[in-house]
């Protein structure tokens, strides 16, 4: 475990994007699997500037993703992605980074239609070459989401911050889990009215956000600590992504399309998100090693690599009003970078094991 501490100290240290022309890992617009929300190239987006910088460690050297050698570390092996859209960002440029060093690309299956995905919240590739596959579960919160009528047929939604989100498909005994939430805590989409949150049997007439989300990690690692086994399964935490609305929200015209380039002065980034803070301290005190993916301050300089106006076919014919997407990610783009940080932690791992 002290290389992949080692490896935790050097990605919180990291501070700066370089310019970097080597081809990513993936063409633009090449990759069919991706959702058209991150395909920005395919969008429309006219420059490609965002492709061009890599993140640069101080002291410590991140090596080049190498899809084949990712491939050969996954054969026979489950991944699966738990949590929310930004997850699924991930879990797409994954997917398309070792989709692009498989010769026959006719051997990648999708294991559920799209429509399927859609309405059940799970999604999986098969590398039938590498019997290997790298799934997507749908759990924005991780824990349940729970909605009920009344008498009067009104709808009632809940938050059931004591109980784990129950999937459709179980992924407790996968080889390698990798989680994430965040961008769901906010006032926004956590306050609808009063009684929204609830443990056990008591019903929150108020709570603060933040002391829900808390509440809700701490039933996530119970149940890691309770359903995972150390000794086969490797559980990775995702950090919080940052957004970039300037001048509103994302609901209020917030937008980010003019960006063009990182933030390169460090008093323009936003402070350290409390939720951060709060997963690091649940983690800390789990029985089972979690490796903690932090992004959090790699993603704050990145103000240029979001979909803006970019988020749909039609996107181009902009119109007054349009909502922007400052949030996620273009693909290939910023989540590129979180997988090379994965890689390079998984890589670690193996040296662990084989010590």
């Amino acid at each position: 475990m002290m290389l992949l501490q080692a490896l935790a100290l050097a990605i919180s240290l990291m501070e700066s994007w370089v310019l970097d022309d080597s081809d990513p890992v993936y063409q633009p617009g090449s990759c069919p699997f991706l959702d058209d929300a991150f395909n920005c190239f395919n969008n429309g987006r006219p420059d490609l500037d965002y492709l061009r910088y890599r993140w640069k460690p101080h002291g410590c050297h991140i090596p080049r993703f190498d899809g084949r050698q990712m491939l050969r570390m996954l054969r026979g092996k489950r991944m699966v992605f738990v949590g929310d859209s930004l997850n699924r960002n991930m879990w797409q440029s994954l997917v398309c980074a070792l989709r692009e060093s498989v010769e026959n690309k006719s051997r990648i299956f999708q294991i559920e239609g799209r429509r399927e995905f859609r309405t059940r919240g799970f999604y999986s590739f098969n590398f039938v070459d590498y019997n290997c596959s790298i799934d997507f579960v749908k759990s924005p919160f991780l824990v349940q989401e729970w909605r009920s009528s009344d008498r009067r047929g009104n709808r009632r939604e809940r938050l059931r911050l004591d109980m784990i989100q129950t999937p459709s498909f179980n992924y407790h005994d996968a080889d390698i889990i990798i989680f994430n939430t965040g961008h769901w805590w906010t006032h926004q989409k956590t306050y609808k009215g009063k009684n929204y949150f609830q443990e056990g049997r008591r019903v929150y007439n108020r709570l603060e956000v933040n002391e829900a989300y808390q509440k809700a990690l701490r039933t996530w690692a119970k149940w890691v600590d309770s359903n995972i086994n150390r000794s086969h399964t490797r559980v990775f935490f995702g950090g919080y992504s940052a957004s970039h609305f300037r001048r509103g929200k994302w609901d209020s015209g917030g937008h980010c399309h003019e960006e063009r380039q990182p933030i390169t002065n460090d008093t323009q980034l936003k402070p350290y998100p409390l939720m951060m803070k709060i997963l690091e301290s649940v983690i800390s005190e789990m029985k089972t090693p979690v490796f903690y993916l932090n992004i959090t301050r790699m993603t704050g300089y990145r103000k240029d690599g979001h979909p803006s106006v970019y988020r749909k076919p039609d996107v181009h014919q902009r119109t007054p009003g349009i909502i922007q997407d400052c949030s996620h990610w273009c693909l290939p783009g910023v989540p590129d970078s979180w997988n090379e940080l994965f890689y390079a932690a998984y890589l670690l791992s193996h040296h662990d094991l084989s010590s």
